[in-house]
């Protein structure tokens, strides 16, 4: 490609740096922009995926049809295929409406498919079905649909790992994979460190009203020296929380230093302390609570099959039979319990229980009620806790909160909508 053209194209998208596998990947999506091909952006969340798919459309003979970008991480795992592919009136509950999907929407554009490899694997066969024919099926309907949409899907997980866990189809891969682009990371660009961060303070001293900053050499190369795990967005990030708190307009290597440092010890790997030491550490408490709260729960469920069973029982002894090892490891035996219950014999044998003793009769149904709603209601509770607890800590950083939670972003996605978190 030219370099006037390459200049042009970075100019037009505001894209800052001069890496050669920047320019190689900006290149190839110009190529392959003049063809119908399915194309695979690969690289980490925040090095600009969507920038990518958005030149490939704007250079290709659908630049004046509809682009529609999909986060399909961000789509609740059970209303996909509606997202996707649309659905017809009552095709379920809240179906009040025929809708259409993002695919009938896109028909004769583009549609991007980011973070890709969070796609259910039941949608990943619709998928792969209109990949290869361009028919797809509504929600509710048994009528084939034909649509022409050209494909860019994005993932920042290694694909082939997915294929290899049974998470991603491998004839879906090689039917997106048709052209592979690859974005690098921030750290293996750092000669562009100094382009961005000095493009972002000039941006956000217009926003802000506030005189520009100055990054003296020793400031530059301590930015350098990070790795910038959350790319172009944290290191976006850190300059914007710069521009803000600092009062200075020239900035040295132990200006920023105190700010690099508080991103620094949130991204690095946790310490768990000894057993010894008195911890506050969030991460270890939130696993603590869990336990707690799991053990909580297999002791209620326990509790409440033993008193169904108890209400379903018509036999005293069946009883003792089907529970007689709940009590082997308690201080007292299954026999001793039955001495305190008919003490009048020393061995006494199942089939010696008197014909005077009735079967015990319990009514629990609301105990077993009030039991489920108050468990319910606690960990419900404690859940949002967590979730908020996460979120704050994380500054709203919803991917680091989930990862912090050990929960997929896209379940917490779903959380945050089904308790109403703000």
């Amino acid at each position: 490609m030219q370099q006037s053209k390459l200049q042009e194209i970075k100019s037009r998208y505001s894209i800052f740096g001069n890496n050669s596998l920047l320019h190689n990947a900006i290149e190839q999506a110009v190529r392959v922009a003049q063809t119908n091909f399915s194309v695979l952006i690969r690289g980490e969340s925040g090095v600009g995926k969507d920038i990518i798919s958005k030149i490939i459309h704007q250079n290709s003979d659908r630049k004046h049809n509809p682009y529609v970008a999909v986060n399909c991480g961000a789509i609740p795992e059970g209303t996909v295929d509606s997202e996707l592919f649309g659905h017809e009136k009552g095709s379920f509950t809240g179906a009040v409406a025929s809708r259409k999907g993002y695919f009938e929407q896109a028909n004769k554009g583009t549609i991007f498919l980011d973070e890709i490899g969070d796609l259910p694997h039941s949608s990943q066969a619709k998928l792969l079905r209109l990949l290869e024919n361009g028919e797809y099926i509504k929600v509710g309907s048994s009528t084939p649909q034909k649509t022409d949409t050209r494909v860019v899907a994005a993932t920042h997980v290694n694909l082939n790992q997915s294929i290899t866990e049974g998470k991603f189809r491998e004839d879906l891969f090689y039917r997106l994979n048709v052209v592979e682009i690859y974005l690098p990371p921030l750290r293996e660009r750092k000669g562009d460190i100094p382009i961005l961060a000095m493009k972002f303070l000039r941006d956000f001293s217009d926003t802000y009203k506030s005189p520009e900053m100055t990054l003296l050499p020793a400031a530059i190369e301590t930015l350098q020296s990070y790795d910038w795990p959350g790319n172009i967005r944290e290191l976006k990030n850190f300059i914007e929380r710069l521009a803000i708190l600092e009062t200075k307009t020239t900035l040295d290597r132990n200006d920023i230093l105190p700010y690099l440092d508080a991103i620094r010890t949130v991204n690095l790997p946790k310490v768990i302390p000894s057993s010894s030491e008195p911890t506050t550490d969030f991460s270890s408490e939130r696993e603590i609570m869990y336990k707690v709260l799991f053990d909580m729960k297999n002791e209620l469920n326990e509790v409440k099959s033993i008193l169904n069973q108890v209400i379903r029982s018509n036999n005293q002894e069946d009883l003792y039979r089907e529970h007689a090892n709940l009590f082997t490891n308690q201080d007292i035996s299954g026999t001793q319990m039955l001495k305190q219950y008919n003490p009048t014999k020393a061995e006494p044998e199942f089939h010696d229980l008197p014909n005077e003793i009735e079967p015990l009769q319990v009514d629990a149904t609301e105990d077993i009620i009030d039991i489920q709603e108050r468990e319910n209601l606690s960990l419900q509770d404690m859940e949002i806790d967590l979730i908020k607890k996460a979120l704050h800590k994380h500054h709203g950083k919803r991917r680091l909160a989930a990862n912090d939670l050990g929960i997929s972003e896209r379940t917490l996605y779903r959380k945050i909508n089904e308790y109403n978190i703000q």
